[in-house]
């Protein structure tokens, strides 16, 4: 799919459907839309008398066009208040409406640079309108054989002021780069275990790298077990699935020093191991690797953003199963950093692999702020649900920025308290931790684990575990995986650049 700007009037573009937007609470239709219905014979504004189209948000009617107007249909798109309307709003609204339009099998569509009048900039309005469109019409088909029963929307055409084509075409660029980040890591997540090996993460970021012109390091299970990286190597070792521990370097300034390592939890199949999970759901357990696909998909769009800073994305990718070689409850295992740790539960996996990898980034990249990213807790689910990551950190300025970053994104986190008196959970009688630290506080003794691995190093874990996945389509989130945080990476890697 394209997404064009033009400056020609709206009513006279050939297209399957025209997207006019209404604000919620306005009872007199723009001059451009009063003219159309003049032509319809007064219907739009007699829907908007009755109630039938109120301007809420997302609510859309759509009516046959009149002789005379080349497209199909047009469309009027509830955006909700004008004072309240944001980036998100717009990006929510945009992509129900593109999905639907391409179940009326719409494959052109013509639309206002919608939000004019709030306090949203061209280039703001202009790059939510291309996420909304690219993210909200994603489908992941790659192993249906079956044609879908409805037409690809080709085009999307954005119509704007002349004076303002050019901010326009750059925010749908920037829509666009953030959008295909996010669309790699739904990919990603959504392959079956069995398409999403650790090897093929690894290929995954080579073709990544290799793009974009990223430096990339991918080491195999002897150079890992060289660096003493035995907590993520124990995890691995029930497996036939030999592990990768992948390292991506974005350059953004002549500096050797990295301001900013992003590390992703990579179990590629999460089984629980000799903890075994129920049966019941366990296929879900193929996206445990979304965190790692959310660092990998979030270098590849700063990589082509440009911003100043130098970055890294940091993926232990191992996969969980039992077998005769699986490590076992009550085993001690040591990580990198020297760390001795108790394994009360070999279903809390993901924080034995999060401990090697961000102690190696202690050790060898030496970040000055590192943000790790886990589907880690389900404690995560019954604390927030599925409407916001939780975000937990020894720094409060680096906390601040990732919570900002997520509320520009729409990408919604919460933070949860790290007091030290969680510690005590995860004190272990023969080792220096142990894994789990009970159901108390599950999120957070989680947090507090990997949090021993970045020791003073200003550190944000995001528990992605309520939002990583959705069961249902709303706004420009399709069912499956999500690609959240991969837009809050990025936009925190700019904000970092501009500070």
């Amino acid at each position: 799919m394209q997404i064009k700007v033009s400056s020609a009037n709206l009513e006279k573009q050939s297209a399957d459907a025209l997207v006019f937007g209404l604000y919620e609470g306005e009872k007199k239709l723009s001059a451009e839309l009063a003219a159309l219905d003049k032509k319809l014979g007064g219907v739009m504004a007699q829907s908007v008398a009755f109630g039938r189209l109120s301007g809420k948000l997302c609510e859309y009617e759509a009516f046959h066009a009149p002789a005379g107007i080349s497209a199909g249909l047009i469309v009027v798109l509830g955006l909700g208040k004008k004072d309240d309307l944001t980036s998100e709003k717009l990006r929510r609204a945009f992509g129900a409406v593109c999905r639907a339009l391409r179940k009326s099998k719409a494959a052109l569509i013509a639309s206002q640079l919608l939000g004019e009048g709030a306090s949203l900039s061209a280039s703001e309005r202009a790059q939510a309108l291309a996420e909304g469109a690219y993210l909200g019409l994603y489908t992941f088909r790659r192993h249906i054989t079956k044609k879908p029963d409805y037409a690809e929307i080709t085009c999307v055409m954005l119509m704007c002021d002349a004076s303002d084509v050019s901010i326009v075409n750059a925010g749908i660029e920037t829509g666009r780069i953030m959008a295909e980040a996010a669309i790699l890591a739904r990919d990603m997540a959504n392959e079956p275990s069995n398409f999403m090996y650790p090897a093929d993460i690894a290929a995954v970021a080579k073709d990544i790298a290799k793009k974009h012109k990223l430096e990339i390091t991918v080491m195999d299970k002897e150079e890992m077990a060289a660096l003493g990286m035995h907590a993520a190597l124990s995890v691995a070792q029930g497996s036939a699935q030999s592990p990768k521990f992948i390292i991506m370097s974005y350059k953004g300034k002549s500096t050797a020093s990295v301001d900013l390592a992003l590390i992703g939890k990579g179990i590629t199949f999460d089984s629980g191991g000799i903890s075994l999970k129920p049966s019941d759901g366990m296929g879900d357990m193929k996206g445990d690797m979304a965190g790692a696909a959310s660092v990998i998909a979030a270098i590849s769009a700063i990589a082509q953003l440009k911003p100043k800073l130098n970055v890294s994305a940091v993926v232990a990718a191992v996969e969980n199963m039992p077998s005769s070689t699986a490590y076992k409850p009550g085993d001690v295992v040591q990580a990198m950093n020297g760390k001795t740790i108790e394994v009360i539960s070999t279903d809390a996996e993901g924080r034995l692999t999060l401990a090697d990898a961000v102690a190696y980034v202690n050790a060898k990249i030496k970040a000055k702020h590192i943000v790790d990213v886990a589907t880690l807790t389900g404690a995560c689910i019954v604390a927030l649900g599925h409407v916001a990551s939780a975000v937990l950190t020894n720094n409060q300025a680096l906390a601040d920025r990732v919570l900002a970053a997520g509320k520009k994104t729409g990408e919604l986190s919460w933070q949860l308290p790290m007091f030290d008196e969680y510690k005590e959970q995860n004190k272990s009688d023969v080792a220096d931790l142990k894994n789990v630290g009970g159901r108390p506080a599950g999120t957070i003794t989680a947090a507090m684990f990997v949090g021993e691995f970045a020791e003073n190093t200003p550190w944000v874990h995001m528990d992605i575990a309520g939002v990583n996945q959705s069961d249902k389509e709303h706004g420009y989130i399709t069912k499956g995986a999500t690609g959240i945080p991969v837009r809050t990476l990025v936009t925190l890697a700019q904000d970092m650049a501009l500070r």
